[in-house]
């Protein structure tokens, strides 16, 4: 009899994931906030506040499923060193795991990330590997993995598919359960940008699964490819462009995004999303992030639907990290300035809506 054993000893692996849950059981869920609209409009906005996890961004929940994922599939073992792509948030995170796991990490991202991100990855012992052009990020992060013998994790493959989309505390399952007790329970939208895919595929199948009315829409950047992808049905569309709202918007569809599962997308200028990132920090009294920007943007425009058509509802979209990773940056007059971008129009138009609950974004 033949005889092929590869296993390994699994002491490592154990008491990785009972670090990683115990990191879970010590966190809180994260809030949903009432953003104020006019009352006579009877629709309200609310914002899941993701930037609460413990690195400050709605990553942080992919990040931790990832790390899951590739340790019980056996890909990240003890002394692997984990390589990632990410436009910053996604490598914060992980560089926070990886720490915590005792593993060396690497970030390869956009030479265009911001200071405040490349300094959060460092703070979090990782080290950061920057390209000059953004759609480089994934070959050099294989590259690197390979060439020590590491794991590129590979965020925009795996994000669809690390996280359970049927609950087990996922984002979807946690927005639905803090409105059971608010007048509208099961909102009319959900509203997401897109970085991987991943949550968009999440809050998708979630609704289905649990047989919502809901529907979603993703809103999506300037030079991103997501929105022209789902308007050809081609899941190989490109720009092969770097999108300037970080975090979200990638140069190519990625294998993450599940198109079937989204009901509308929006296309949002870039001056739009930072004028809407600008708006709601005056509201709240903290800034947001641009990405925050682009959901509100792209909620607005769909709560002016609503009153247009006389109906009354709810519509949850996500504050996915805050604002001052940003300072720079979408909060810099010199730095907009310099982009070519105005905020005049934009800001007319979101005080226009708030004034009178009418769009012409």
């Amino acid at each position: 009899m033949k005889r092929c054993d590869h296993s390994a000893p699994r002491d490592w692996v154990d008491n990785a994931v009972r670090l990683i849950d115990a990191d879970a059981q010590r966190s809180a869920d994260t809030h949903l906030l009432r953003y104020p609209l006019p009352a006579e409009w009877n629709v309200q906005l609310y914002l899941k506040d993701e930037s609460t996890h413990i690195t400050g961004s709605l990553k942080h929940r992919l990040a931790r499923s990832l790390f899951l994922y590739a340790i019980c599939n056996g890909w990240v073992t003890e002394g692997t060193t984990v390589v990632e792509a990410s436009s910053g948030s996604t490598a914060i995170s992980e560089a926070y795991f990886a720490k915590l796991l005792g593993l060396d990490f690497v970030a390869v991202m956009p030479a265009t990330t911001s200071p405040e991100k490349i300094a959060l990855i460092e703070a979090q012992g990782g080290r950061s590997h920057l390209v000059a052009k953004s759609p480089d990020i994934y070959t050099e992060a294989a590259r690197l993995a390979a060439e020590c013998n590491g794991h590129y994790m590979d965020q925009f493959t795996h994000a669809e598919r690390a996280t359970d989309w049927r609950g087990n505390n996922n984002i979807a399952e946690s927005i639905f359960h803090q409105l059971t007790l608010e007048s509208h329970p099961i909102p009319e939208w959900i509203v997401v940008g897109a970085g991987t895919g991943g949550t968009s595929a999440t809050i998708g199948r979630y609704i289905r699964y649990r047989r919502h009315a809901t529907r979603l829409a993703v809103v999506d950047p300037e030079n991103s490819a997501f929105y022209g992808g789902y308007e050809l049905s081609d899941a190989g569309y490109q720009t092969g462009m770097s999108s300037r709202i970080e975090g979200i918007g990638r140069p190519r569809v990625e294998p993450s995004f599940v198109g079937q599962v989204v009901d509308t997308m929006i296309e949002v200028p870039d001056a739009g999303s930072i004028a809407a990132a600008r708006h709601a920090s005056a509201v709240l009294g903290r800034r947001v992030g641009g990405s925050t920007g682009t959901n509100l943007w792209g909620a607005f425009a769909l709560i002016a639907d609503m009153i247009a058509a006389d109906r009354t509802g709810s519509v949850v979209t996500l504050l996915c990290d805050g604002g001052d990773r940003y300072a720079g940056t979408y909060f810099n007059d010199d730095w907009v300035a310099g982009q070519g971008l105005s905020l005049v129009e934009p800001t007319a138009i979101i005080d226009r809506f708030i004034a009178t609950g009418h769009w012409s974004g």
